[in-house]
């Protein structure tokens, strides 16, 4: 069970983690969870170039370092990176020290205070702690591609019906994604494109 769009409810209760970005202006934030990997980032980069679009990816530290050459590809590319942890760990599920030491792993390769929570999911002391040192990014907009029960065209409706100015959608360079993401990015890249939004990169602050 999961949200596609985010309730403003839920937004408010958790106001120090950013679910999208204030804004007016027709900017959306693509981001892309659990790469890189060969057989699919490099894919979304080439996507994104055709539309002169910037994205983050939230990066998986184990993926990194397996796939060096495919993560320096993300950055020279001007796209911006983010902490997916190193092992994809659930929150709920982990001791917080352990957890605290496998993101600052990650911390280590990526190079960034930029940090979402496998499947959004974190104790409440988990989060105390890491908002000191990282900007905890979260969406409005979850695609769902990565959903075995929906469509490729349910997935696509999810995004274009939710997506907003300022809007951060959720989709990811996987595996388990790929088929979803294959259909449904082009026709995202295009469809906003043509009502006149740019696809920006989110940026970080200044974090200890």
């Amino acid at each position: 069970m999961y949200l596609v769009k985010t309730p403003r409810l839920i937004q408010n209760l958790f106001p120090n983690f950013t679910w999208r970005i204030p804004t007016t202006d027709k900017v959306i934030y693509l981001t892309f969870d659990d790469g890189p990997i060969p057989e699919v980032t490099p894919w979304v980069i080439d996507q994104l170039k055709n539309y002169n679009a910037k994205a983050t990816f939230f990066c998986v530290g184990e993926n990194v370092k397996k796939h060096a050459t495919v993560f320096d590809q993300v950055i020279s590319e001007g796209h911006s990176v983010g902490n997916h942890t190193f092992n994809h760990l659930n929150g709920w599920g982990t001791e917080n020290i352990p957890y605290f030491h496998n993101i600052r792993n990650c911390a280590h390769l990526v190079k960034s205070s930029l940090f979402r929570p496998p499947y959004g999911r974190m104790l409440p002391r988990q989060a105390q702690f890491l908002q000191r040192h990282y900007e905890i990014i979260m969406w409005d907009v979850l695609s769902g591609d990565f959903d075995p029960n929906i469509s490729k065209e349910k997935c696509l409706e999810n995004v274009l019906k939710n997506t907003k100015a300022g809007s951060i959608i959720v989709f990811h360079d996987s595996l388990k994604a790929k088929d979803k993401l294959e259909y449904v990015l082009p026709k995202v890249l295009e469809h906003f494109s043509q009502k006149g939004f740019r696809f920006e990169t989110l940026k970080e602050k200044n974090y200890n």
